[in-house]
């Protein structure tokens, strides 16, 4: 086992970031941290199908789940296998953590013994594009009852299948409601008189401000530079609207050199210019940067999913009200609202069929999305699954939470998301060119070209099963 984001996401979507795994121990025949194996006799099948086993878990089989542990950690999905223990007697599962998801099991598949479950997100992610058409389809775990009874689909947000479905098969189930933001203390800035910037001016601005108290705008750390991607795309398909976005889905040539996208890197690079970086970045792992912005107050702004609450948790200083904000756009006139986000089902879990028991893969899902296990995820990691109505008004005392909640409120129908990045796998290369970026070796034209390279890369390979978007 060895002991991550980026999605854009991702990931990140960028989701998620590197943590370094612990072994935690659970009671009974529930394992954490065991190498993977694939080497169960046990078999997920051999019992009848029903309302309360919709997939036909045998009670003896045996499970492997391995989940990427970042931001979110794995013990929530350790708590979903004891409720699967408690209704399945005699199975054994082993619940893994892993900060390298493709390094680990690409080699499994193909060797045609991957896990049953697995979490697959982090900046060592594997590319969807590689994997679609080893994976089930999992329409039935929606279709299916969760633990209280009732059916799965009903229970959740509208358009949840949407990230997780490729070519028309719905393949990944993403977990958590993930929102992308700018981070911020709202204690820090009502300390000093400061608002949350709305375009990219006001963010330059304050990055005067802050130079002018000691401190820096912005943190990187070299494994989360993308977190930048992020922002940059957010804001530029704010300003441009979707026909931006939808060139960059499609792979299209001069793509990265779009207008609102160039003005958004070019004020990044402005930023970077100014000083307004907590410098050496590229050599900073990614936490370790991160606590200068939550627990050092070096820097005030972050661009993060909702996930950051939770990741940092035990490094966040006394009284930082954590509070997120929608990206800047360019101008005081973008084609979306300053409110609109980019907001979506994320966490992507996979089931594949290859694997000794895919039943005990969706089994689990089930429990996941029970209303005990989601308000347990929601209550623990701060941040909402899926699973709608479970988060109370004060957030369970989180600021961050709650923030999310008005955020989400404010853009009504106008939020997006895209999908190509995590798809084609580009977190790798595009980690290279943004700490160049972020380091001040490439300038603006520097940065669209060397991602405009990563694209073309992509789109002239015809081994590649492409996307194709129309809206």
């Amino acid at each position: 086992m060895s002991t991550k984001d980026g999605s854009l996401g991702r990931r990140t979507f960028m989701r998620g970031a590197l943590a370094t795994a612990v072994a935690l121990p659970l009671a009974g025949t529930l394992a954490s941290c065991a190498a993977p194996s694939g080497n169960s006799s046990s078999s997920s099948s051999g019992a009848k199908k029903s309302s309360d086993n919709p997939f036909g878990l045998s009670e003896t089989a045996s499970i492997e789940a391995v989940i990427f542990n970042g931001g979110y950690g794995y013990d929530y999905v350790q708590y979903a296998a004891k409720q699967v223990q408690k209704k399945f007697g005699k199975t054994t599962i082993k619940v893994s953590p892993s900060t390298q998801i493709a390094q680990e099991l690409q080699p499994r598949f193909v060797g045609g013994n991957p896990p049953d479950l697995i979490d697959n997100s982090g900046a060592g992610a594997i590319g969807f594009n590689t994997i679609t058409d080893q994976l089930e389809t999992l329409d039935d775990v929606f279709e299916a009852d969760n633990y209280e009874g009732t059916k799965i689909s009903d229970t959740l947000y509208p358009a949840v299948k949407d990230p997780g479905t490729y070519s028309g098969k719905f393949v990944a189930l993403n977990y958590v409601m993930t929102v992308y933001a700018v981070w911020y203390s709202a204690s820090l800035f009502d300390e000093n008189g400061w608002t949350a910037p709305k375009t990219w001016d006001e963010t330059l601005d304050l990055g005067s401000k802050a130079k002018a108290k000691g401190k820096y705008l912005f943190v990187w750390g070299k494994e989360a530079a993308s977190y930048y991607l992020t922002m940059a795309l957010d804001s530029a398909i704010k300003e441009g609207g979707k026909e931006v976005r939808l060139a960059l889905e499609n792979l299209e040539k001069n793509a990265w050199s779009q207008k609102p996208l160039m003005d958004v890197f070019k004020a990044l690079e402005t930023a970077v210019k100014n000083g307004f970086f907590v410098p050496g970045g590229a050599g900073t792992q990614f936490t370790a940067a991160q606590a200068k912005w939550s627990n050092d107050e070096q820097a005030i702004l972050y661009p993060s999913g909702g996930w950051i609450e939770n990741e940092m948790k035990k490094a966040t200083k006394s009284g930082f009200k954590m509070t997120g904000a929608p990206e800047p756009t360019v101008s005081d006139s973008p084609t979306m609202p300053y409110e609109s986000l980019r907001s979506a089902a994320g966490e992507p879990f996979i089931v594949p069929s290859q694997g000794k028991s895919p039943a005990g893969g969706k089994e689990i899902l089930r429990a996941m999305l029970s209303k005990e296990a989601a308000t347990n995820f929601s209550k623990t990691k701060l941040a909402p699954t899926i699973v709608k109505g479970l988060v109370p008004d004060d957030g369970f005392g989180s600021t961050a939470l709650v923030s999310q909640t008005k955020m989400l409120d404010a853009a009504g129908d106008n939020v997006f998301n895209y999908q190509f990045y995590d798809y084609y796998g580009m977190n790798t290369d595009a980690l290279v060119v943004w700490n160049s970026f972020l380091s001040g070796k490439l300038d603006a034209t520097g940065l669209s070209q060397g991602m405009q390279k990563i694209s073309d890369k992509v789109a002239n390979d015809s081994s590649v099963k492409k996307l194709k978007v129309t809206d």
